[in-house]
């Protein structure tokens, strides 16, 4: 059935379908599911041993001009078309192999469907919402109780950056306020005797080459709105330069060690010690799996 869409802060009123692309995720209204098996790339307290269970969506309300899931952010035709009750299946077979989650990866842009197929489901491991973080606060309200653990990125803390790159001067705010959603569905984060998140925010940061306010900008953020020791917070270092970036000098190199070096001393200063910072090592292509459908019944 089509509908009119204002789903994500974009709020595009983009005309979808069950087949009908459309709006700033250049997406249909059924999920396009590009890969759906355990992921070991995640932080360890979500992939553990027996990995997360990623199911990577295509499409993206974002469009970041450095993303490194590319093949399927912007590819309208990548993936394979689930309806609700396949997306359960999906859940309950990566379930059933012993993932320690369910990693919903950039999901935002087919909450519908996913509620619909969350909406009764017991899984018995904790359902991740994994997000750019730019979502609209209405929307995820009506996820209460469907998420247990919400895995948003807070990219950028300068809106002339954010909106250089993604399109989204408004990102900031919008972002702040929905990862403030997150937590008060959630509250304090929870880990098991494993030290696998059972519940809470865990909050990322890529870092971006030559932008460090941009970055002191998002610990800033994180320091000063949530109680120390109540959200995890991941500083990455993995950004990889991709193809097409000639208008953006400082995004077709790596993070430079001093960089890495100055944000980990800085997140410390501030009083986060709750969570995870990357070796540059990690700015690497490998950790992005094969989007051929894996996982997705034919």
């Amino acid at each position: 059935m089509d509908f009119v869409c204002s789903d994500c802060p974009r709020r595009c009123s983009a005309l979808r379908g069950d087949e009908k692309a459309g709006g700033v995720c250049a997406s249909p209204a059924l999920p396009r599911v590009a890969r759906a098996a355990p992921h070991f790339g995640e932080e360890p307290c979500l992939s553990g041993s027996r990995g997360a269970g990623a199911i990577f969506f295509t499409g993206c309300n974002l469009r970041c001009v450095y993303c490194q899931n590319r093949e399927i952010s912007r590819g309208v035709q990548a993936g394979k078309s689930v309806d609700a009750a396949a997306l359960r299946d999906i859940m309950l077979r990566l379930r059933d192999e012993g993932v320690h989650c369910i990693d919903l990866v950039t999901p935002t842009h087919y909450v519908r469907t996913v509620r619909r197929a969350l909406d009764g489901l017991s899984l018995g491991i904790p359902v991740v919402w994994n997000s750019s973080g730019y979502e609209s606060v209405e929307t995820l309200r009506t996820l209460e109780g469907l998420v247990q653990v919400y895995m948003p990125d807070y990219k950028y803390s300068d809106s002339a950056l954010a909106a250089r790159c993604s399109g989204a001067k408004d990102y900031p705010e919008t972002a702040a306020a929905a990862i403030r959603e997150m937590f008060r569905q959630t509250g304090p984060y929870r880990l098991d005797e494993n030290g696998l998140l059972v519940s809470g925010v865990l909050i990322r940061h890529l870092i971006l080459p030559g932008e460090i306010e941009n970055s002191m900008g998002a610990i800033d953020f994180v320091a000063e709105s949530f109680p120390r020791g109540s959200v995890l917070f991941s500083l990455m270092s993995q950004y990889t330069p991709m193809p097409g970036l000639e208008k953006y000098p400082t995004l077709q190199r790596r993070v430079e060690a001093q960089e890495n070096e100055h944000l980990i001393r800085y997140m410390h200063a501030c009083g986060i010690s709750d969570g995870y910072w990357q070796e540059l090592s990690s700015a690497t292509a490998e950790e992005i799996p094969a989007f051929d459908g894996t996982g997705v019944a034919p």
